[in-house]
C-alpha cells in the first residue's frame, strides 16, 4: 500500500520523491532551534513528514551556506558605504536612538575543544518605566526593543565588521544618538573605539557590581561582618558615578589592610579604567540603558542550541548554523530565507 497523502503535504508542495522548498524551510527553521533528532521527531509527530535527522543536518548545512552568503553581502555593502564617506547622499537623519551590546560565549568544537563565539545585539532605545526598588515609585528608564543579533566564531576583527554591518542595516548612521554596552572585556571596547567611537559607552551595571563584590572580599575577606555595610556604601557611590573614588578607596586599602592585595589592586585598576563608562545616574536620567540583559539573554539563547549535553560541532557545521540561529533570534528568518531561496548557492 502506498503512503497516504496528508493536508500538510499539499500545503507544502510535497511529493514522494523530493523535499519541497517548504519542507526544507521548515526543517532548517526547526534546526535553528532544536537538535536534529528533535527536528525528525517533531516533523514526524506534527506534520507526518518522515525526514531523518541526518537529512535535517544536510539541509541545514546547504541552506546555512546561503545564509552566510547573505551576511557577507550585507557586510560588503556596509563597507562600500564606508568608502563613500559614511552616510549616503540624500540619507536623512531621524530621532531614533540605537544601541549596541557585545559579549562572548563558549562552544565545543571537534578536535579544537572550547572556543569563543562573539555575539552582538543592535537594539532601539525607548523610554520605559519601572518601579524604584528603594522608593517604590515609578521612574523612567531606557528600554531595549527591536533586537537583532549576529555572531561569529573567531577573532574580534571579523566580528567587528559583522556587527558594524548589522548596525548599518539598522540605520546606525542616521540615528539621533547611540550607545554601546559591554562588560570589562578589552576586545569589546576596542571594537567600540573602532566602529562606535561616538556612542555613549556604558559598562553593564550588574557586571560592575560583581567587581565591587570581588573588591570588597579582597579588602575584608568573604565572611567579614564589615563587608555588607561597605558594599552598600560603595554601591551608592558607584551608581552616583564616583567610580574614581572607589578606585582611590581600594588603592588605600592595598596600602593598609587588604586581605588580598593583588586582587584589590586589579579591581582598583578596573574601576579607574572604566570610570567614564560608569556614570550610571547620569546615563539613566538621560534615558539610556545601564544593563546588558539584551545581549546576555541573546548569548543564552545561542547556547541553548549549541551547548546542550554532549554537543560537539565541526567548525563548518557551527559556522553555517550560526547565521540561521541569528536570523531566528532577530525575527528575520523568513526575510533572509526569501533572499537565499532566490539566489544561486555556490
Amino acid at each position: 500500500m502506498g503512503r497516504g497523502f496528508f493536508p500538510l503535504d499539499r500545503q507544502l508542495g510535497l511529493n514522494e520523491r523530493h523535499w519541497s522548498a517548504g519542507v526544507s524551510q521548515l526543517a532548517v527553521w526547526l534546526s535553528g532551534q532544536v537538535d536534529f533528532a528533535a527536528v525528525e521527531a517533531i516533523l514526524a509527530k506534527v506534520g507526518r513528514i518522515h525526514l531523518s535527522d541526518s537529512t535535517a543536518s544536510r539541509q541545514t548545512q546547504h541552506w546555512g551556506a546561503g545564509f552566510q552568503q547573505a551576511e557577507a553581502k550585507a557586510q560588503a555593502q556596509a563597507g562600500q558605504v564606508d568608502l563613500q564617506g559614511g552616510i549616503v547622499a540624500g540619507e536623512a537623519g531621524n530621532a531614533e536612538r540605537l544601541g549596541v551590546a557585545m559579549d562572548g560565549w563558549m562552544i565545543r568544537l571537534r578536535q579544537e575543544e572550547w572556543k569563543e563565539v562573539k555575539s552582538g545585539c543592535i537594539f532601539r532605545v525607548l523610554a520605559g518605566e519601572k518601579t524604584d526598588p528603594l522608593t517604590r515609585e515609578p521612574i523612567e528608564v531606557g528600554k531595549a526593543t527591536a533586537l537583532s543579533y549576529t555572531a561569529y566564531l573567531g577573532g574580534p576583527e571579523p566580528f567587528g565588521q559583522k556587527i558594524w554591518a548589522e548596525a548599518k542595516q539598522r540605520g546606525w548612521t542616521r540615528a539621533a544618538d547611540t550607545q554601546a554596552i559591554g562588560d570589562g572585556a578589552v576586545w569589546i571596547w576596542n571594537l567600540v573605539t573602532e566602529h562606535f567611537y561616538d556612542s555613549v559607552q556604558v559598562v553593564d551595571w550588574y557586571h560592575a557590581k560583581s567587581h565591587l563584590v570581588a573588591a570588597g572580599q579582597g579588602v575584608y575577606g568573604q565572611n567579614s561582618p564589615q563587608l555588607s555595610g561597605w558594599l552598600t556604601e560603595q554601591e551608592t557611590r558607584l551608581f552616583e558615578g564616583h567610580a574614581d573614588q572607589i578606585a582611590q578607596t581600594l588603592e588605600r586599602a592595598v596600602e593598609r589592610s587588604a586581605v588580598d592585595r593583588e586582587a584589590v589592586r586589579g579591581e582598583a585598576h578596573y574601576f579607574e579604567t572604566n570610570k567614564r563608562r560608569m556614570e550610571y545616574l547620569d546615563r539613566r536620567m538621560e534615558g539610556w540603558i545601564i544593563g546588558s540583559g539584551m545581549i546576555e539573554s541573546g548569548a543564552k539563547q545561542y547556547q541553548a542550541r549549541f551547548t546542550g549535553a554532549g554537543m560537539q560541532w565541526s567548525r563548518v557545521g557551527a559556522e553555517r548554523l550560526l547565521p540561521i540561529r541569528s536570523a531566528i533570534l532577530s525575527n528575520t528568518f523568513e526575510q533572509t530565507w526569501s533572499r537565499v531561496d532566490n539566489s544561486p548557492l555556490n
